[in-house]
């Protein structure tokens, strides 16, 4: 997986390539999320337009760095899932528990 990090306003967007699977993708998130926290960030928009394949190690991750977000007084939201991410989150019953958009305007804006 590769990683790109860009900002929007007091919103850093977290730009995801690749696969999140276990050994490869979770550990380069939490490492990102972590970063991220450690300096201070606490708005995180996760953008998985070009994740094209998650296990159930990157479920299990996206879980716990949202949890580790919120319990620094912070946001994590997802943005741009495709077809197959959003089922694994429907058959997982994880979708109620991300705010997650498909525009990166609306997503940025639903922070303040």
């Amino acid at each position: 997986m590769r990683t790109n990090i860009r900002k929007s306003g007091d919103v850093n967007i977290l730009d995801l390539k690749g696969k999140i699977t276990i050994g490869e993708g979770d550990v380069l998130l939490r490492k990102h999320i972590k970063e991220l926290l450690d300096k201070g960030e606490k708005n995180i928009l996760v953008n998985m337009a070009n994740v094209d394949y998650m296990d159930s190690s990157g479920v299990g991750e996206l879980i716990a760095s949202f949890t580790t977000v919120a319990r620094s007084g912070g946001k994590m939201k997802l943005l741009n899932l495709s077809p197959k991410i959003k089922d694994i989150l429907q058959i997982t019953q994880l979708m109620s528990v991300f705010d997650i958009y498909d525009d990166e305007d609306e997503a940025v804006k639903s922070f303040s």
